[in-house]
């Protein structure tokens, strides 16, 4: 038999009759022997901590302490007893605690001595003054930082959804009112009358002619005004006609007529043809 095989299990296979874990479900009496307990592992139980304020928090209040009169003595054992633990695991990580276990020591110490009266006769103030402050700042502050956790936020609780919207940017003039157009109408027929000969001619009109004759017009410049295509000194029959040739261009979309805003110049161009 080697010296592996002699090797004697002292764990009790029931311990007071009472399972000491559940594995599955099922009531665990004996540690397996294959049972690896890996040499950080108490890392894990010390992350439930933020460091010894924290600590010596938890410790108060898991007993019910009162924090303005603290038991030094038995807190100071149970955090002791809780740096031990740390020390054998993280030695780097114990130090921040030690530093808090010596301040409770010299806390305790100083409540031993005899208390003495200052110079004005007050007596001198509770060397656990300054402990109380900082935990109860630290626990307000701690508070807050739950309830700020417990808001929504961004990626954890809701995300924010995005929308592209491709479109390109067209220039869209507004349309003219058809009762700004009829007054402009009006102002050049009063107009025409105004210069009107008497004279009796006989000319023959076409429309196709003064449609071309616009189209040509408006080809060498981008807007013209309306009032502009309009020569009131031939007479009403040639502004009429060439006022009908307009609406036959704009019926066939050749050209836009278009206004800058209501009560503004009515200008007229070529169609706009995307490429």
């Amino acid at each position: 038999m080697t010296s592996a095989e002699t090797v004697i299990d002292s764990t009790p296979e029931i311990i007071d009759g009472v399972a000491f874990a559940k594995l599955y479900g099922e009531p665990l009496f004996k540690l397996p022997n294959d049972l690896y307990i890996p040499p950080d592992a108490l890392e894990v139980f010390l992350e439930a901590f933020e460091g010894p304020l924290d600590l010596l928090l938890y410790l108060i209040r898991k007993q019910n302490f009162n924090i303005l009169d603290i038991p030094l003595a038995q807190v100071t054992l149970q955090y002791l007893d809780y740096i031990e633990q740390i020390r054998k695991n993280n030695l780097e990580l114990a130090a921040d605690y030690l530093l808090m276990a010596a301040m409770l020591i010299e806390i305790k110490s100083r409540m031993l001595l005899p208390v003495k009266k200052g110079d004005t006769g007050e007596e001198a103030e509770d060397p656990r003054a300054e402990l109380v402050r900082r935990l109860l700042e630290y626990e307000q502050i701690k508070l807050a930082a739950f309830e700020i956790d417990t808001l929504p936020q961004v990626g954890r609780d809701f995300i924010r959804t995005q929308i592209y919207i491709d479109q390109a940017v067209v220039t869209r003039w507004p349309d003219v009112n058809v009762v700004d157009l009829q007054t402009a109408w009006n102002d050049l027929l009063r107009r025409a009358k105004l210069t009107a000969h008497h004279t009796i001619t006989r000319e023959e009109l076409s429309v196709r002619e003064h449609m071309t004759s616009i189209l040509r017009r408006l080809q060498s410049t981008q807007f013209v005004e309306f009032q502009d295509l309009f020569d009131p000194s031939r007479g009403v029959p040639v502004i009429v006609v060439n006022f009908i040739a307009l609406l036959e261009l704009a019926k066939e979309t050749l050209i836009e007529i278009t206004q800058g805003e209501a009560f503004a110049p009515i200008y007229v161009r070529l169609a706009y043809s995307p490429a």
